[in-house]
Protein backbone atom coordinates (compact mmCIF):
# COMPACT_ATOMS: atom_id res chain seq x y z
CA UNK A 1 0.00 0.00 0.00
CA UNK A 2 1.52 3.61 -0.86
CA UNK A 3 1.39 6.66 1.08
CA UNK A 4 -0.16 9.27 0.07
CA UNK A 5 -1.24 13.05 1.56
CA UNK A 6 -4.78 14.65 1.17
CA UNK A 7 -5.53 18.39 2.56
CA UNK A 8 -8.40 20.47 2.13
CA UNK A 9 -7.31 22.29 4.36
CA UNK A 10 -9.55 23.58 7.16
CA UNK A 11 -7.74 26.22 9.37
CA UNK A 12 -9.19 28.54 12.45
CA UNK A 13 -10.78 31.68 10.83
CA UNK A 14 -8.44 33.98 12.77
CA UNK A 15 -5.16 32.19 12.51
CA UNK A 16 -2.85 34.33 10.15
CA UNK A 17 -3.33 33.51 6.24
CA UNK A 18 0.59 33.82 5.57
CA UNK A 19 0.79 30.96 8.86
CA UNK A 20 -1.59 28.51 7.40
CA UNK A 21 -0.08 28.72 3.62
CA UNK A 22 3.47 28.06 4.82
CA UNK A 23 2.65 25.27 7.26
CA UNK A 24 0.17 23.83 4.09
CA UNK A 25 3.69 23.78 1.85
CA UNK A 26 5.50 22.55 4.80
CA UNK A 27 3.30 19.85 4.74
CA UNK A 28 3.74 19.03 1.34
CA UNK A 29 7.65 19.75 1.40
CA UNK A 30 7.79 16.76 3.96
CA UNK A 31 5.53 14.42 2.52
CA UNK A 32 7.90 14.67 -0.41
CA UNK A 33 11.10 14.02 1.70
CA UNK A 34 9.70 11.08 3.88
CA UNK A 35 8.62 9.29 0.55
CA UNK A 36 4.89 9.92 0.14
CA UNK A 37 4.13 9.01 -3.64
CA UNK A 38 1.37 11.85 -4.12
CA UNK A 39 -0.65 14.87 -2.26
CA UNK A 40 -3.88 16.54 -3.48
CA UNK A 41 -4.83 20.13 -2.36
CA UNK A 42 -8.76 21.40 -2.41
CA UNK A 43 -9.31 24.80 -3.09
CA UNK A 44 -12.67 27.06 -2.22
CA UNK A 45 -13.30 30.73 -3.03
CA UNK A 46 -15.43 32.03 -0.38
CA UNK A 47 -14.43 29.99 3.00
CA UNK A 48 -11.94 31.62 5.73
CA UNK A 49 -11.58 28.52 6.96
CA UNK A 50 -10.44 26.38 3.33
CA UNK A 51 -8.47 28.74 2.53
CA UNK A 52 -6.51 28.36 -0.20
CA UNK A 53 -8.17 29.46 -3.02
CA UNK A 54 -6.55 28.21 -6.34
CA UNK A 55 -4.78 24.26 -5.65
CA UNK A 56 -3.28 24.81 -8.94
CA UNK A 57 -1.56 27.80 -8.06
CA UNK A 58 -0.09 26.70 -4.70
CA UNK A 59 0.82 23.53 -6.46
CA UNK A 60 3.10 26.05 -8.67
CA UNK A 61 4.43 26.85 -5.44
CA UNK A 62 6.29 23.71 -4.69
CA UNK A 63 7.25 22.67 -8.48
CA UNK A 64 10.61 23.47 -7.57
CA UNK A 65 10.42 22.40 -3.42
CA UNK A 66 9.65 19.20 -4.21
CA UNK A 67 11.46 16.78 -6.26
CA UNK A 68 9.71 12.73 -6.74
CA UNK A 69 6.08 13.51 -5.05
CA UNK A 70 3.16 13.63 -7.63
CA UNK A 71 1.00 16.82 -7.18
CA UNK A 72 -2.73 16.69 -7.08
CA UNK A 73 -5.99 19.49 -7.62
CA UNK A 74 -7.80 18.09 -5.20
CA UNK A 75 -9.95 19.27 -7.02
CA UNK A 76 -10.54 21.76 -9.49
CA UNK A 77 -13.97 22.66 -8.80
CA UNK A 78 -14.94 22.31 -12.88
CA UNK A 79 -18.27 24.45 -13.19
CA UNK A 80 -16.49 27.58 -11.46
CA UNK A 81 -13.64 28.33 -14.08
CA UNK A 82 -13.75 28.34 -17.61
CA UNK A 83 -12.53 25.55 -19.65
CA UNK A 84 -9.96 27.26 -21.48
CA UNK A 85 -8.77 28.40 -18.25
CA UNK A 86 -9.03 25.48 -16.62
CA UNK A 87 -6.79 24.23 -19.66
CA UNK A 88 -4.28 26.48 -20.13
CA UNK A 89 -3.27 26.74 -16.51
CA UNK A 90 -3.03 23.01 -15.73
CA UNK A 91 -0.99 22.41 -19.32
CA UNK A 92 1.62 25.05 -17.60
CA UNK A 93 1.03 23.33 -13.91
CA UNK A 94 2.17 20.07 -15.76
CA UNK A 95 5.01 21.63 -17.46
CA UNK A 96 6.32 23.10 -14.36
CA UNK A 97 5.91 19.82 -12.22
CA UNK A 98 7.87 18.08 -15.04
CA UNK A 99 5.02 16.00 -15.73
CA UNK A 100 4.00 15.31 -12.13
CA UNK A 101 0.77 16.60 -12.28
CA UNK A 102 -2.49 14.33 -11.70
CA UNK A 103 -5.88 16.01 -12.41
CA UNK A 104 -8.26 16.16 -9.92
CA UNK A 105 -11.66 17.34 -10.88
CA UNK A 106 -15.51 17.38 -9.11
CA UNK A 107 -18.64 19.23 -9.38
CA UNK A 108 -17.50 21.30 -6.22
CA UNK A 109 -19.38 21.01 -3.13
CA UNK A 110 -19.22 24.00 -0.94
CA UNK A 111 -22.26 25.88 -1.55
CA UNK A 112 -21.14 29.70 -1.17
CA UNK A 113 -18.55 28.88 -3.81
CA UNK A 114 -21.56 28.21 -6.42
CA UNK A 115 -23.53 30.98 -5.41
CA UNK A 116 -20.32 33.20 -5.88
CA UNK A 117 -19.71 32.46 -9.53
CA UNK A 118 -23.65 32.50 -10.29
CA UNK A 119 -24.48 28.83 -10.60
CA UNK A 120 -25.96 27.96 -7.23
CA UNK A 121 -29.55 27.49 -9.27
CA UNK A 122 -28.24 25.34 -12.27
CA UNK A 123 -27.12 21.81 -13.01
CA UNK A 124 -23.22 21.75 -11.65
CA UNK A 125 -23.34 17.86 -12.62
CA UNK A 126 -24.20 18.90 -16.05
CA UNK A 127 -21.53 22.02 -16.09
CA UNK A 128 -19.11 19.85 -14.69
CA UNK A 129 -19.45 17.07 -17.26
CA UNK A 130 -19.47 19.49 -20.04
CA UNK A 131 -16.50 21.85 -19.23
CA UNK A 132 -13.97 18.71 -18.37
CA UNK A 133 -15.06 17.40 -22.34
CA UNK A 134 -13.73 20.63 -23.15
CA UNK A 135 -11.01 20.67 -22.03
CA UNK A 136 -10.02 17.31 -23.26
CA UNK A 137 -11.24 18.63 -26.44
CA UNK A 138 -8.73 21.06 -26.55
CA UNK A 139 -6.34 19.25 -25.35
CA UNK A 140 -6.79 16.70 -27.91
CA UNK A 141 -7.98 18.86 -30.94
CA UNK A 142 -6.05 21.05 -33.42
CA UNK A 143 -6.29 24.97 -33.49
CA UNK A 144 -8.69 26.79 -34.29
CA UNK A 145 -10.41 25.64 -32.38
CA UNK A 146 -14.45 25.61 -32.86
CA UNK A 147 -16.02 23.77 -29.81
CA UNK A 148 -19.81 24.76 -29.23
CA UNK A 149 -21.44 23.53 -26.41
CA UNK A 150 -25.03 24.64 -23.77
CA UNK A 151 -22.31 26.25 -20.88
CA UNK A 152 -19.36 27.21 -22.79
CA UNK A 153 -18.22 27.41 -26.42
CA UNK A 154 -14.27 27.88 -27.11
CA UNK A 155 -12.67 29.37 -30.91
CA UNK A 156 -10.13 30.95 -32.47
CA UNK A 157 -11.14 30.64 -35.51
CA UNK A 158 -11.59 34.44 -36.37
CA UNK A 159 -8.26 35.46 -34.66
CA UNK A 160 -5.84 32.52 -35.89
CA UNK A 161 -2.33 33.46 -36.75
CA UNK A 162 -0.17 30.29 -37.05
CA UNK A 163 2.86 31.94 -38.26
CA UNK A 164 3.51 34.06 -35.23
CA UNK A 165 1.70 31.32 -32.69
CA UNK A 166 -1.53 32.93 -31.86
CA UNK A 167 -4.51 31.28 -31.48
CA UNK A 168 -3.24 27.97 -29.71
CA UNK A 169 -4.20 26.65 -26.43
CA UNK A 170 -0.98 24.90 -24.77
CA UNK A 171 -1.23 20.77 -24.38
CA UNK A 172 0.30 19.61 -20.92
CA UNK A 173 3.50 17.54 -21.11
CA UNK A 174 1.69 14.19 -20.28
CA UNK A 175 0.01 13.14 -23.19
CA UNK A 176 -2.59 12.48 -23.79
CA UNK A 177 -3.34 13.89 -20.53
CA UNK A 178 -2.55 13.91 -16.72
CA UNK A 179 -4.24 10.85 -15.02
CA UNK A 180 -7.64 12.18 -13.82
CA UNK A 181 -9.03 11.60 -10.08
CA UNK A 182 -12.57 11.95 -9.07
CA UNK A 183 -13.32 12.20 -5.19
CA UNK A 184 -16.05 10.65 -4.26
CA UNK A 185 -18.23 11.53 -1.20
CA UNK A 186 -21.41 10.25 -2.04
CA UNK A 187 -22.47 6.40 -0.63
CA UNK A 188 -22.87 3.74 -3.78
CA UNK A 189 -21.73 7.14 -6.21
CA UNK A 190 -22.52 6.64 -9.20
CA UNK A 191 -20.10 9.21 -10.28
CA UNK A 192 -17.24 6.51 -9.38
CA UNK A 193 -18.96 4.20 -12.32
CA UNK A 194 -19.08 7.11 -14.72
CA UNK A 195 -15.43 7.93 -13.99
CA UNK A 196 -14.59 4.33 -14.42
CA UNK A 197 -15.91 3.85 -17.68
CA UNK A 198 -13.60 6.81 -18.90
CA UNK A 199 -10.55 5.56 -17.15
CA UNK A 200 -10.38 7.65 -14.46
CA UNK A 201 -9.61 6.76 -10.72
CA UNK A 202 -11.40 7.54 -7.78
CA UNK A 203 -10.43 9.01 -4.20
CA UNK A 204 -12.86 8.26 -1.05
CA UNK A 205 -13.40 11.13 0.88
CA UNK A 206 -11.78 10.52 4.28
CA UNK A 207 -15.51 12.21 5.88
CA UNK A 208 -17.27 9.26 4.97
CA UNK A 209 -17.95 6.63 7.07
CA UNK A 210 -15.90 3.28 6.37
CA UNK A 211 -19.17 0.95 4.88
CA UNK A 212 -20.20 3.96 2.56
CA UNK A 213 -16.34 4.18 1.10
CA UNK A 214 -16.45 0.59 1.03
CA UNK A 215 -19.65 1.12 -1.33
CA UNK A 216 -17.16 2.66 -3.83
CA UNK A 217 -15.29 -0.14 -5.19
CA UNK A 218 -18.57 -2.12 -6.26
CA UNK A 219 -19.25 0.93 -8.42
CA UNK A 220 -15.83 1.75 -10.09
CA UNK A 221 -15.85 -2.33 -10.86
CA UNK A 222 -19.13 -1.82 -12.56
CA UNK A 223 -17.57 1.18 -14.38
CA UNK A 224 -13.93 -1.00 -15.15
CA UNK A 225 -16.14 -3.75 -16.44
CA UNK A 226 -18.57 -1.52 -18.78
CA UNK A 227 -14.96 -0.22 -20.50
CA UNK A 228 -14.04 -3.76 -21.00
CA UNK A 229 -11.19 -3.26 -18.42
CA UNK A 230 -9.95 -5.59 -15.32
CA UNK A 231 -10.86 -3.08 -12.00
CA UNK A 232 -7.58 -2.79 -9.89
CA UNK A 233 -7.32 -2.28 -6.70
CA UNK A 234 -4.11 -0.16 -6.81
CA UNK A 235 -5.90 2.81 -8.57
CA UNK A 236 -8.33 3.73 -5.86
CA UNK A 237 -7.55 5.51 -3.23
CA UNK A 238 -9.15 5.70 0.05
CA UNK A 239 -8.60 9.04 2.46
CA UNK A 240 -8.19 8.83 6.03
CA UNK A 241 -7.68 11.29 9.32
CA UNK A 242 -4.84 10.00 11.03
CA UNK A 243 -2.77 11.15 14.21
CA UNK A 244 0.41 9.18 15.78
CA UNK A 245 2.55 10.14 19.00
CA UNK A 246 5.02 8.42 20.42
CA UNK A 247 2.74 7.74 23.26
CA UNK A 248 -0.92 7.33 23.72
CA UNK A 249 -1.82 10.09 26.02
CA UNK A 250 -0.40 12.76 24.07
CA UNK A 251 -2.48 11.10 20.53
CA UNK A 252 -5.71 11.21 22.50
CA UNK A 253 -5.38 14.77 23.92
CA UNK A 254 -4.47 16.19 20.52
CA UNK A 255 -7.33 13.93 18.14
CA UNK A 256 -9.55 14.01 21.00
CA UNK A 257 -9.37 17.16 23.14
CA UNK A 258 -11.58 19.72 23.57
CA UNK A 259 -9.36 22.20 21.41
CA UNK A 260 -7.99 18.65 19.09
CA UNK A 261 -7.09 20.11 15.31
CA UNK A 262 -9.23 17.03 14.27
CA UNK A 263 -12.48 18.10 16.30
CA UNK A 264 -12.70 21.35 14.53
CA UNK A 265 -12.20 20.06 11.30
CA UNK A 266 -15.56 18.06 11.73
CA UNK A 267 -17.27 20.05 13.69
CA UNK A 268 -16.54 22.55 10.68
CA UNK A 269 -17.77 19.66 8.09
CA UNK A 270 -20.99 18.43 10.54
CA UNK A 271 -22.04 22.27 10.25
CA UNK A 272 -21.89 22.75 6.40
CA UNK A 273 -23.46 18.62 5.63
CA UNK A 274 -26.44 20.22 7.97
CA UNK A 275 -26.92 22.96 6.03
CA UNK A 276 -26.57 21.38 2.73
CA UNK A 277 -28.64 18.60 3.51
CA UNK A 278 -25.95 15.98 3.06
CA UNK A 279 -25.71 14.62 7.04
CA UNK A 280 -26.12 11.42 5.80
CA UNK A 281 -22.48 10.97 4.97
CA UNK A 282 -21.93 10.72 8.71
CA UNK A 283 -24.81 8.37 8.88
CA UNK A 284 -23.65 4.76 9.96
CA UNK A 285 -26.77 3.81 8.30
CA UNK A 286 -29.16 5.43 6.45
CA UNK A 287 -32.59 5.83 8.36
CA UNK A 288 -30.29 7.14 11.27
CA UNK A 289 -32.34 9.77 13.08
CA UNK A 290 -30.43 13.32 12.70
CA UNK A 291 -30.11 13.90 16.27
CA UNK A 292 -28.24 10.90 16.89
CA UNK A 293 -24.94 12.24 14.60
CA UNK A 294 -23.22 13.90 17.13
CA UNK A 295 -19.60 15.09 17.02
CA UNK A 296 -18.63 12.73 19.64
CA UNK A 297 -19.57 9.94 17.21
CA UNK A 298 -18.50 11.60 14.23
CA UNK A 299 -14.94 11.96 15.46
CA UNK A 300 -15.17 8.50 17.23
CA UNK A 301 -15.57 6.95 13.93
CA UNK A 302 -13.77 8.59 11.68
CA UNK A 303 -10.30 9.45 13.35
CA UNK A 304 -7.60 6.72 13.58
CA UNK A 305 -4.88 8.00 16.44
CA UNK A 306 -2.48 6.10 18.91
CA UNK A 307 1.04 4.99 19.07
CA UNK A 308 2.72 3.46 15.85
CA UNK A 309 1.51 0.42 16.92
CA UNK A 310 -2.15 0.90 17.87
CA UNK A 311 -2.35 2.86 14.62
CA UNK A 312 -1.11 -0.10 12.75
CA UNK A 313 -3.30 -2.22 14.08
CA UNK A 314 -6.36 0.21 13.44
CA UNK A 315 -5.80 0.94 10.13
CA UNK A 316 -5.32 -3.02 8.98
CA UNK A 317 -8.71 -3.47 10.79
CA UNK A 318 -9.84 -0.33 8.94
CA UNK A 319 -8.78 -1.99 5.53
CA UNK A 320 -10.41 -5.31 6.68
CA UNK A 321 -13.60 -3.33 6.78
CA UNK A 322 -13.63 -1.33 3.95
CA UNK A 323 -11.38 -3.49 1.35
CA UNK A 324 -8.25 -3.56 -0.53
CA UNK A 325 -6.78 -0.65 -1.88
CA UNK A 326 -3.69 0.81 -3.49
CA UNK A 327 -3.07 4.54 -1.90
CA UNK A 328 -3.90 5.78 1.68
CA UNK A 329 -3.91 9.31 1.67
CA UNK A 330 -3.24 10.89 5.24
CA UNK A 331 -5.97 13.85 5.59
CA UNK A 332 -3.70 16.80 6.77
CA UNK A 333 -4.96 18.94 9.47
CA UNK A 334 -4.48 22.68 11.06
CA UNK A 335 -1.16 22.42 12.30
CA UNK A 336 -2.34 23.60 15.72
CA UNK A 337 0.72 22.29 17.17
CA UNK A 338 3.58 22.07 14.98
CA UNK A 339 5.62 19.86 16.14
CA UNK A 340 3.34 17.34 16.68
CA UNK A 341 1.80 17.68 13.12
CA UNK A 342 5.36 16.91 11.28
CA UNK A 343 6.34 14.20 13.86
CA UNK A 344 2.83 12.39 12.70
CA UNK A 345 3.57 12.63 9.55
CA UNK A 346 6.97 10.75 10.20
CA UNK A 347 5.73 8.14 12.42
CA UNK A 348 3.43 6.57 9.83
CA UNK A 349 5.62 6.59 7.03
CA UNK A 350 8.40 5.43 9.06
CA UNK A 351 6.97 3.04 11.89
CA UNK A 352 3.81 2.54 10.47
CA UNK A 353 3.13 2.23 6.93
CA UNK A 354 6.17 -1.00 7.37
CA UNK A 355 3.96 -2.45 9.86
CA UNK A 356 0.78 -2.22 7.67
CA UNK A 357 2.54 -3.48 4.09
CA UNK A 358 4.56 -6.37 5.91
CA UNK A 359 1.38 -7.57 7.47
CA UNK A 360 -0.52 -6.89 3.93
CA UNK A 361 2.50 -9.36 2.46
CA UNK A 362 2.03 -12.09 5.38
CA UNK A 363 -1.56 -12.18 4.67
CA UNK A 364 -1.25 -12.07 0.22
CA UNK A 365 1.31 -15.00 0.86
CA UNK A 366 -0.85 -16.86 3.02
CA UNK A 367 -3.65 -16.54 0.62
CA UNK A 368 -1.21 -17.24 -2.61
CA UNK A 369 -0.45 -20.80 -0.76
CA UNK A 370 -3.90 -21.21 0.14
Amino acid sequence: MDLGFFTMPIHPIDKDWRQSLREDREAYILADELGFTEAYCGEHATDQAENITSCAMFLATLADATKRIRLGTGTVNMPNSHPVAVAANLAMLDHLLDGRLIFGISPGGLLSDAEAFGNLEKNRAEMFLEAIDTVLAIWQGEAPYDIVGKHWSVSTRRTFIPEIGQGFIPRPLQRPHPPIVVTAVAPFSKGVTEAAARGWEPISANFLMPQWARSHWPRYVEGCARAGRVADPANWRVAKSIFVAEDAATARAYATGPDSPYRFYYAQLLRKMQKGGRLELFKTHRDQPDDEVTLDAICDRLVIWGTPDQVADKLLAFREEVGDFGTLLYAGKDWKDRELGRRSMILLAEKVMPQVNAAIGRAGARAAAE
